[in-house]
């Protein structure tokens, strides 16, 4: 059976998180990692195509420290100083330099990261999650409401409680109407 399709459509960083669903983790080689950053490609402001071992750890170290933060605002808890300190130690990692250009008709400032792919790829996961991490909605952050999902999302409405209708909220609706419908006896 293959691995389940990552489910992408929330912040970055979320998006991050949730490529460790309940029993699996999407994000086992470089591969994996290269077709979740092909997913994310509209949010990204360079091209990572070939990532190597080494990005994908440390792509998978960032993640690591976002799910800790998260996880314990989840449950109304202060993030883990030590996953506060190193996503910030991998923003720090690869700076981002705000480089002077010319388009041809003006002056334009592009930013850029310094440092390895893998470094330039944490710092911008982690620069992701310190967006979040301050958004005033993070607050509404929820599990997804099905017994067997742990994937995050913030609701951009009230009543939602699944991770994707598509998803879980459907196998909700299938195991509801079995059970109204299901034979007696």
């Amino acid at each position: 059976m293959s691995a389940p399709e990552p489910l992408v459509g929330e912040q970055l960083a979320i998006d991050l998180v949730n490529t460790r669903p309940a029993d699996a983790d999407l994000l086992q080689t470089p591969e994996q990692l290269a077709r979740w950053l092909r997913l994310q490609a509209h949010r990204l402001p360079e091209d990572f195509a070939e990532p190597t071992s080494a990005d994908l750890c440390a792509v998978r170290e960032v993640r690591d420290h976002i799910a800790a933060a998260l996880t314990a605002l989840l449950h109304n808890r202060r993030p883990p100083a030590a996953a506060l300190r190193q996503l910030n130690a991998a923003q720090s990692a690869a700076p981002a330099i705000r480089h002077l250009g010319w388009d041809g008709a003006r002056c334009v400032m592009t930013p850029r990261r310094t440092g390895t792919t893998g470094a330039r790829l944490a710092a911008l996961l982690a620069e992701a999650a310190v967006e979040l991490l301050t958004d005033p909605a993070v607050a509404g952050l929820r599990q997804c409401a099905a017994e067997d999902c742990v994937l995050l999302f913030v609701p951009a409405h009230p009543r939602r409680r699944w991770c994707s209708p598509e998803r879980c909220g459907n196998r909700a609706r299938v195991a509801r109407y079995y059970q109204r419908h299901k034979p007696v006896g």
